[in-house]
């Protein structure tokens, strides 16, 4: 399983950037084919003194790093990641991992 971690840094104006993200990025994203899971978390500091450097983390899990690619070479894989500029304007980054699952895990809404 690969996993993409998308980290986004602090936007310019969180409340439009959660409001363009739960209507219009995340259905949007959720057309992309090949998806297996999709996760989505604000990001939390160790450090209470210190803010966290990032303020939203995605997740996304797919079979392969070739489903990976077939995945964002897709239309709608193409137009998730030209979507990231209408809103994400305290930047992104993307990680890939190989993920081996120790201890599996259940999310609930």
């Amino acid at each position: 399983m690969l996993k993409v971690t998308v980290l986004y840094g602090h936007p310019q104006d969180p409340a439009a950037f959660d409001h363009y993200y739960a209507e219009v990025h995340t259905p949007l994203a959720l057309t992309m084919p090949g998806l297996k899971g999709f996760t989505v978390g604000k990001a939390a500091t160790t450090n209470p003194n210190e803010p966290s450097p990032y303020y939203l983390i995605a997740n996304l899990y797919v079979d392969s790093l070739e489903a990976f690619q077939a995945t964002m070479a897709s239309p709608a894989g193409q137009a998730t990641v030209a979507d990231l500029h209408n809103f994400a304007s305290g930047g992104v980054t993307i990680l890939l991992s190989e993920e081996l699952v120790l201890i599996p895990v259940s999310l609930t809404k």
